[in-house]
């Protein structure tokens, strides 16, 4: 969130406070923002599906989460003080970033992490990749973006190797279904809080965005752990030490930052085209930090979502 140009709006001059701002370079594509930018969030956002498997191993998911979120949330918040990165915000924009947090945080995340306890990291991060063609479908009717027919080809046919993944993995009989219907479930939630925040963007830049996001998640998330979840069962362990650390400044922090200002500079539909990359490397990082096995035919399913996100980012 390097800028408060990356997510500030010009106000329209119909509509007043609840107007739609618009959003800078909104027409280019991904690729635009600097490949370096995309491999580092890609990196970050695929690694966190195995990273936070090993967190599980020592904490429920929901006090993971809560806890997760509210010290990011401090952090960016305490930066953006910090650094004069502050400025004031309608009534409006606060609700706005509140609902996408709740969206975008707390229930794609809290859903899906419950879900991955049952799951393995590799199917999760193959399931949240089908945000783009959720997102696609309804991007038209509620942004006014145009699916032309190559980008509608090319989710077709990442949507074909997603499901060439999640077909091998659910037939073999190793993934669990209630804890695939949750992940299922969060990847609505994730389809939702895009749309939401490319339709009502604020006049809140990006550090500010994300840390109230990010805190907001946490104080939804925190009075439903306490209730269902028992801290006794947080294990202070070497290996959910660093794993907490690294979804906290890694992921939260600077994956999150770095998707937001993707967004704020792409259309909603090829910014969420970059979750086509997640399978492969989802797959990857579930096999060195977990020993996940990756079939064969999940090697094969890698070939049409790659062709998928190159229609899609030049379609």
């Amino acid at each position: 969130m390097p800028s408060a140009t990356s997510t500030s709006a010009t106000q329209t001059t119909a509509g007043g406070p609840s107007a739609r701002t618009s959003v800078p370079h909104a027409t280019t594509t991904p690729f635009g923002t600097g490949p370096l930018l995309i491999a580092v969030f890609c990196l970050l956002w695929s690694s966190a599906f195995a990273v936070g498997k090993i967190a599980l191993m020592d904490c429920p998911p929901l006090l993971l989460l809560g806890i997760r979120f509210v010290i990011a949330g401090t952090l960016i918040l305490g930066a953006c003080a910090l650094f004069g990165r502050w400025r004031p915000l309608t009534r409006r924009d606060w609700l706005v970033l509140i609902v996408a947090g709740c969206l975008n945080n707390a229930l794609y995340l809290g859903l899906s992490f419950s879900g991955m306890r049952t799951v393995s990291s590799g199917l999760t991060a193959v399931i949240i990749s089908a945000n783009p063609l959720l997102t696609a479908l309804v991007a038209g009717p509620v942004l006014g973006e145009r699916l032309t027919l190559r980008k509608l080809a090319g989710l077709l046919m990442g949507m074909a190797g997603v499901a060439i993944v999640l077909r091998s993995r659910l037939v073999s009989g190793h993934e669990d279904v209630a804890g695939t219907l949750l992940v299922i479930a969060g990847l609505l939630a994730l389809t939702g809080g895009t749309l939401v925040y490319k339709r009502l963007t604020t006049s809140a830049n990006l550090w500010q965005a994300s840390g109230i996001q990010c805190f907001a998640a946490g104080i939804a998330l925190l009075p439903v752990a306490l209730a269902t979840e028992s801290i006794a069962d947080i294990h202070l362990t070497a290996s959910f030490l660093w794993a907490f650390a690294f979804i906290v400044i890694g992921v939260s922090i600077g994956g999150y930052s770095l998707w937001y200002f993707i967004l704020g500079r792409s259309s909603a539909t090829e910014a969420t085209a970059l979750h086509f990359l997640m399978p492969p490397l989802g797959l990857f990082f579930g096999w060195a930090l977990l020993g996940e096995g990756i079939p064969l035919v999940d090697i094969l399913g890698i070939l049409p979502i790659a062709a998928g996100i190159w229609l899609v980012t030049r379609g």
